[in-house]
C-alpha cells in the first residue's frame, strides 16, 4: 500500500452526477416491489422534480426506492403536501413511510442493488451511460498521483458498482470503500490511524459535521463540494473546519486549498 498522503473523495454528487441512474434504478426497484399494483406503473420514466429536489436529503440508496414508492401512495405526505413539507421532517417521514409499506431499509437496499447487478450483467453500456461524471473533477483526480497524493473514494454506494464506474471514468483510486465497510466516519477513523489524511471532499454537510465532531477526526480538513447535491442553506455560515470547495479551487494544487 502506498504511503503517500491520502485525499478522500465522496462519489455521488462529487465525482459523478448520477441523478438519471438514481431514478432509473429506484423506479425499477419500486415497480418490482409493488408487482401487481396498478399505481406502480404510473411512475414516469423521466426524473420527477420532487425526487430531484429531495436528493440532497438522501443518505442511503434505499431511501430513493422509498421516495419512488411515496410518489404513488395516495396518502403520502410527499404527494399531499409536497417536497418542502416532506424535507422539513425528512427522517420522520421516511420512518413513517417504511411502517406504512411494511418494508425495511435492508429490503429496499437489496432491491436497489439487485436492479443494478442485473443492469451491469446484462446492459452495462446503457447503465454506465446513465452516469454523468463531472469532467472538472475527473481531470483533477487523474493528476493527483503526479502530485504525490493518493486518492481514496468513500461512498454509500456498493463498492462493486462504484468500481465499475471508476474504471469507466479512467480513475484509479488507491482505496475504495462502499457502504459495506461501515459508516463514513468509522472508515475515516480507521484510515486516520494508518495514513496521513490530508482532506475529505463530500457534498453532504451533515456527514462533514459528524466527521469534525468525532474524536480522532477533529483536525481533518473537510471540504463541501459546491457543485454537489446541496440543500439551499448548506453553504451559509459553515462551521469552523469545513470549507466550501469550488471548481476553481479544486483545480489548484492541494497546498493552496483553505
Amino acid at each position: 500500500m502506498t504511503s503517500n498522503p491520502l485525499l478522500i473523495f465522496d462519489f455521488d454528487g462529487v465525482i459523478v452526477d448520477g441523478m438519471f441512474e438514481y431514478w432509473w434504478s429506484a423506479r425499477k426497484a419500486c415497480i418490482k416491489l409493488l408487482a401487481g399494483q396498478k399505481n406502480a406503473t404510473s411512475l414516469p420514466h423521466s426524473v420527477p422534480s420532487s425526487f430531484r429536489e429531495l436528493r440532497p436529503w438522501v443518505h442511503q440508496g434505499w431511501e430513493m426506492v422509498l421516495l419512488a414508492a411515496e410518489l404513488v401512495r395516495p396518502k403520502s405526505p410527499l404527494r399531499l403536501y409536497g417536497t418542502k413539507f416532506f424535507s422539513a421532517n425528512y427522517d420522520l417521514h421516511c420512518q413513517n413511510a417504511l411502517e406504512s409499506w411494511q418494508w425495511s431499509p435492508a429490503q429496499l437496499q437489496e432491491s436497489l442493488e439487485d436492479v443494478r447487478r442485473e443492469a451491469i450483467n446484462h446492459d452495462l453500456t446503457n447503465w454506465l451511460a446513465l452516469h454523468k461524471p463531472f469532467s472538472h473533477v475527473v481531470e483533477r483526480l487523474q493528476k493527483l498521483n503526479s502530485e504525490g497524493i493518493a486518492l481514496g473514494v468513500l461512498t454509500t454506494k456498493g463498492a462493486d458498482f462504484t468500481a465499475q464506474l471508476l474504471t469507466a471514468f479512467q480513475i484509479k483510486p488507491s482505496l475504495l470503500y462502499g457502504h459495506e465497510s461501515g459508516s463514513k466516519t468509522e472508515v475515516l477513523l480507521q484510515l486516520n490511524k494508518k495514513r496521513d489524511l490530508v482532506g475529505f471532499v463530500e457534498d453532504r454537510l451533515a456527514t462533514l459535521e459528524q466527521a469534525i465532531s468525532t474524536n480522532g477526526l477533529t483536525s481533518l480538513n473537510c471540504y463541501l463540494a459546491s457543485w454537489g447535491y446541496l440543500k439551499p442553506e448548506d453553504t451559509q455560515a459553515l462551521p469552523p473546519g469545513i470549507h466550501l470547495l469550488d471548481p476553481q479551487t479544486l483545480a489548484t494544487p492541494l497546498a493552496s486549498w483553505p
